[in-house]
Order: C-alpha cells, then structure tokens, then sequence
C-alpha cells in the first residue's frame, strides 16, 4: 500500500455475519469486521483463539475494521478506541470511513481524527482508509492536504466497474479493494460467466474472484460456510485471459448489490 504496509491480496467479508456464525467463519478465513456489523468482539475473539491454537503470530492476521458515524472529530476519536477495546487485538491493521453520509465537513472531520489518532496512537492504527467515496469526495481529501486514504473499498465487479472511481484512486495510489466481489449470487447464472466457469472448471464464484484480482483490486468475498469460505480461496491456479478479463469488463450495467453513496453531498 502507498503507507508501506503490506496488505493480503484476498480478503474476507463479515457483513451479517452475526456472532457464533461471525466466530466460525473468521476461524476459516480471518480479516474483515467493522462496527456497524456489531461482530468486532466474535472477529477479534476468534482471531486470538486461532492464533493460540496454531501459534500464529498476531501480526500475521490482517484486521479491518471501520468507523460506524461520520459524527464529529471527538466523537470518532472515541469511537476507534471502542473498536481497539472491542476487538482486543492489541491494534487494528486497517480502519476505515465507512462511508461518506454527513456532508463535506463532516467527513474532513471524521478523516482529520482518524489521521490524528493514527498519529497519536504510537502504532495502533496501522493504515487508514476509506470505504464508498465518489470522485468528489476523494477529492475533498487530496485537496485538504491531510494524508491520503491507503485503501479505498467499494463495490466492484463486472457488473459495476465504476472507471472514474478506480482511475482517480489509482492515479493518487490509493489501493482497490472490491467489496461484494461476488456480485451477492445475483449473476452466477449470468452466460459468460457460466461459459468461463465450465471452461476452467471452476465455480462461478471463482471466476468473479479472478476477476477481481486480475484487475488489481483486493476482493473480499463473504460466506459463512465453512466449504466456501475454502472454494473462495482456491483462485490461485489459473488464470482468465486479457480478452476475457476485457469481455467481464463490457458487462457493466452499473448495478448496486447493497447501497451507494457515492453520488451523495
């Protein structure tokens, strides 16, 4: 990432994922919470347990988590130690703006905090990000002068390839990780992606998640089943084609899986 930090190239996601079954699949997986998804504490819990069952060293394990209300500069400062206190990690690897909501000074203020704290922090916060920003509100930020977001994560997929987004990020480096890479199951029945999924002999979930590494995004696809969670991570023995890649390119139909606020004042 632009801050030196190094960053898993696939993730996974814990929105929904409510408590044992929060537990479970970060056992399986191990990354993404955030506190609007109230799993912080089953993530944090689950990670430490693995770690001590497996002698897996802390810093191995990449945590992120995100701030819930962009509701003023004090109130962020104490909503990133309930996060630190909540997961009781020791730190949070990456914490991010969960959205833009609020207006444009109250996203300079929640961005000014989480610099802050960052700085303050003495290592507590390890990178900092964003989450669902439009091109107008990257630029709120680069034009503040305050440090640059590390990552940026929002909905990509073939379906929803947001170009302007992705060039702008990319041309400050700020690193792409796709939220619902997977489209949330709504395409898996979608021809090309059918015709790719038989001609690898792999699931259509695959496909999508190639893609979007491929692209050079970080995908973070979510499940809370154990088999998978496993499937999920099995992209690594193949590769699409450049045409191909271009061809899950030209599906875009702008398509929204959840909410999006990029477009929001």
């Amino acid at each position: 990432m632009r801050d030196g930090h190094e960053i898993p190239i696939l993730g996974y996601g814990t929105y929904e994922l409510e408590g044992n079954e929060a537990y479970k699949g970060v056992t399986w997986a191990l990354e993404d919470s955030a506190a609007w998804y109230d799993n912080e504490r089953q993530v944090g819990q689950a990670i430490l347990d693995y770690c001590s069952a497996t002698g897996t060293p802390r810093q191995e394990i990449f945590y992120t988590t995100k701030l819930k209300m962009n509701n003023g500069y004090d109130s962020v400062k104490k909503a990133i130690q309930r996060s630190l206190e909540a997961c009781c990690l020791g730190y949070i690897d990456l914490y991010l703006i969960h959205g833009p909501l609020g207006g444009p000074n109250a996203r300079k203020e929640s961005w000014r905090a989480i610099c802050d704290f960052q700085k303050e922090s003495g290592g507590l916060l390890r990178s900092i990000g964003i989450s669902t920003f439009g091109v107008r509100h990257m630029k709120d930020i680069v034009e503040s002068g305050m440090p640059l977001p590390a990552i940026h994560q929002i909905d990509l997929h073939p379906f929803m390839t947001r170009p302007e987004i992705v060039d702008y990020s990319k041309k400050h480096g700020i690193t792409l990780e796709a939220w619902a890479p997977l489209v949330r199951g709504y395409k898996f029945n979608h021809p090309l992606i059918i015709e790719l999924s038989r001609k690898y002999e792999k699931e259509p979930a695959q496909v999508l998640l190639r893609y979007s590494l491929q692209k050079g995004y970080i995908p973070l696809p979510k499940s809370g089943l154990e088999s998978r969670v496993r499937s999920n991570a099995n992209v690594f023995d193949y590769s699409l084609t450049e045409l191909e890649v271009t061809s899950l390119d030209q599906l875009n139909e702008d398509l929204v899986t959840d909410w999006d606020p990029t477009d929001c004042a």
